[in-house]
């Protein structure tokens, strides 16, 4: 590839994190483009109510969110390639990143693609993906309308959900493998106060019943060891995420699959950057993300101005 089409920085991840730095790399004049892999939004576009922004008294949805950051990231000219991440290699002095779309040569890298969602890895759960069992409820959560769900987790996401649910559905299920939820407070108030909501405690789920379509889950009591078979029309997992790092292997340090960096979001890699849920960061929020980004930016930017000189 020629140096006419040596970019400065590539921003992997369209999410709010990604667009994000690419609308601060835009306001720093960097040549660059937005690598992401389809719908934009990431994560936040799966919120169905995200309170704790600042700037949105009333609140506001994950999706509205991840629409507008996308759009103010296209509104200040950044060109968006669709395609996903599959390898970086040095390549004369600057970094050759293999791409779906084919190679790009970049100066610089911000690394934004965020974390899939975590899978159970019981029996029934991939053969009846997208047949009852998902992993985004304000996705899926309208087909099950008057029915009778079950979604698994305890932490701020699977309370939002299953809150998100109860509005849609005669009766919703939360299986938690303790005794007490790890949400915020105010989730869990919500959660409490929701009478079609039943909790399961001390439970993990062993296995996801159905034919074509999901008909229960098999739930074992932690504790007791005790099976039960609960009745469901569908299963939304919410019990963490991954980080999507496999592309980077050997080339950036890595802690239990997150990316590690510093205060300036530099990795262990001259030139490549890391911003918002891939980072190995103890807090996975869309502010902490836009903080993130901003740094990451500005990073890339000095990190470029110097190889300009």
């Amino acid at each position: 590839m020629s140096q006419a089409t040596l970019k400065e920085l590539v921003v992997v991840g369209g999410g709010v994190a990604g667009c994000t730095a690419a609308i601060y790399a835009k306001r720093y004049n960097l040549d660059l483009i937005l690598l992401e892999k389809g719908a934009p939004g990431g994560q936040t576009a799966t919120a169905s109510h995200i309170e704790n922004y600042p700037g949105f008294p009333e609140g506001i949805s994950g999706l509205e969110l991840a629409e507008r950051v996308h759009k103010q990231a296209e509104n200040t000219g950044v060109e968006i390639v669709l395609g996903t991440a599959e390898g970086v290699e040095r390549a004369d002095g600057h970094w050759r990143l293999l791409t779906s779309a084919g190679p790009m040569e970049t100066l610089s890298l911000i690394v934004a693609t965020g974390a899939s969602p975590r899978r159970l890895k019981v029996p029934g759960e991939r053969e009846l993906f997208g047949k009852g069992v998902s992993y985004c409820a304000t996705c899926d959560g309208m087909f099950y309308r008057q029915q009778t769900v079950a979604v698994v987790g305890g932490g701020n996401t699977a309370v939002d959900e299953a809150i998100y649910l109860s509005d849609i559905c005669e009766k919703v299920y939360l299986i938690h493998r303790r005794n007490e939820l790890r949400a915020e407070s105010y989730l869990q108030e919500r959660a409490f106060a929701r009478p079609n909501i039943e909790m399961v405690w001390d439970s993990v789920v062993a296995e996801i019943l159905g034919a074509e379509e999901v008909s229960a889950v098999r739930v074992r009591n932690v504790k007791t060891e005790q099976i039960r078979e609960i009745p469901v029309n569908g299963v939304f997992v919410a019990i963490g995420h991954e980080p999507q790092t496999q592309w980077l292997e050997g080339i950036v340090e890595l802690r239990d699959g997150f990316v590690v960096t510093d205060s300036h979001m530099a990795t262990s890699a001259p030139g490549i950057f890391a911003a918002g849920d891939i980072r190995d960061t103890p807090l996975r929020q869309i502010t902490t993300a836009v903080g993130d980004a901003s740094i990451a930016a500005y990073s890339a930017w000095q990190y470029v101005v110097r190889l300009r000189k």
